[in-house]
């Protein structure tokens, strides 16, 4: 079997093909895979580094608030556009590919059209509750549309849909909460805290954070791990310094730039306080984590939202929204949650309920099947 993987833009898009075409290769070896994005992407360097083969196709996405920069950017978006599809047709021709796979991106609408125009079997899957412009306008062309959850069908009732899940990687899924704590010497009977903002960080959510770690700090049942983000970490530490807060002295707080051995300190925490991304959320639930969450309103049409609301009515998590996040807010609900241990325990349980472990299996599945009725046509 031929699969075209096209994506692009974040990681939130390009990892979920990247490991649903590692899921292929361990279900056929012989399986032959080519991945086309953008050549100045995040893509261009991440699918590679993955050892898959890379197709550029040049492409950039609109922007809809009025400034002459996004004047500019659209009059060179409009310049990229018309050569995309000629661009798209030759990378169809030179691959031949049984099924195209599409995981959202601006590179995947104009290859994934293309390709559902010149009749080869197309499929694009949706990360987020609230589906994106690209996946809305490509749900009229593809063959159909895979989702993961089943609350986003309802922005898309003219197309055929199937639940799948987002893929979510094994060393989240195996990863042992002993050994994790072992190894972090965090004892059995402290509570751990995770939180984070994503690897550039986020500011607000930063601020909050330096005032609940040091209202906790005297805490020493309470382990709080945060990643403060690139951009954030010296002015973060400035912050806890205002509040008297000198890391020395308090070992319970381990403060870094970035969480980069995230499964070991996911497996090792009992909260989890952190955005509302799509693959972060699909983490939590196959983890089984209580989780606060703080959605970034700085997303297209709001999804992170979306996404948080989804756990938050199944009984699986929190929600804070930035409008109303301070320190104190913030802190009022961990405490709440430090003096019931029975409500953590409680969220956790939901939200490894909701977890859809298998989502590799249920798109590979998928893709064989548009596969195999190619062919029996």
């Amino acid at each position: 079997m031929r699969l075209l993987f096209v994506c692009g833009g974040t990681g939130g898009h390009i990892n979920p093909a990247i490991a649903v075409a590692n899921y292929a290769k361990t279900q056929d070896p012989n399986v032959k895979i080519l991945f086309a994005g953008n050549p100045k992407g995040m893509e261009a360097q991440l699918v590679p580094k993955a050892g898959f083969d890379f197709a550029p196709i040049k492409v950039k996405g609109f922007q809809r608030k009025l400034s002459w920069y996004n004047l500019k950017n659209n009059c060179q978006a409009v310049f990229y556009l018309m050569g995309a599809s000629h661009r798209a047709r030759e990378i169809l021709r030179g691959f031949s590919p049984d099924v195209v796979v599409g995981t959202g991106g601006y590179a995947s609408g104009a290859l994934l059209r293309r390709a559902a125009k010149d009749g080869y079997p197309t499929l694009t899957h949706e990360q987020n509750a609230f589906p994106g412009v690209t996946t809305k306008l490509l749900s009229r062309y593809v063959n159909k549309v895979l989702l993961a959850v089943p609350e986003a069908k309802e922005y898309l009732p003219e197309c055929q849909t199937v639940v799948t899940g987002n893929p979510v990687r094994e060393e989240i899924l195996f990863a042992s909460r002993r050994q994790a704590r072992q190894e972090l010497g965090i004892e059995e009977n402290q509570v751990c805290i995770l939180s984070f903002g994503g690897s550039n960080g986020a500011k607000k959510l930063n601020d909050a954070m330096a005032q609940v770690l040091a209202l906790n700090r005297e805490n020493r049942d309470v382990v709080h791990i945060h990643g403060t983000g690139s951009y954030d970490w010296e002015r973060f530490g400035a912050l806890l310094r205002e509040q008297g807060v000198d890391l020395q002295n308090y070992p319970n707080l381990r403060v870094r730039e970035y969480i980069d051995d995230m499964s070991r300190c996911m497996a090792a925490a009992d909260l989890l306080i952190t955005r509302s991304g799509a693959l972060t959320l699909c983490e939590i639930q196959a983890a089984g984590k209580a989780a606060i969450l703080i959605p970034s309103p700085n997303v297209a049409a709001n999804h992170q939202y979306y996404n948080a609301k989804v756990l938050v009515d199944e009984g699986a998590a929190l929600m804070l929204q930035e409008k109303n996040l301070t320190g104190q807010a913030l802190f009022a609900q961990v405490r709440e949650l430090l003096e019931h241990p029975e409500r953590l325990k409680e969220l956790s349980h939901n939200a490894l309920a909701t977890a859809i472990v298998d989502a590799n299996a249920r798109i590979y599945s998928e893709i064989c099947k548009l596969a195999r009725e190619n062919r029996e046509k």
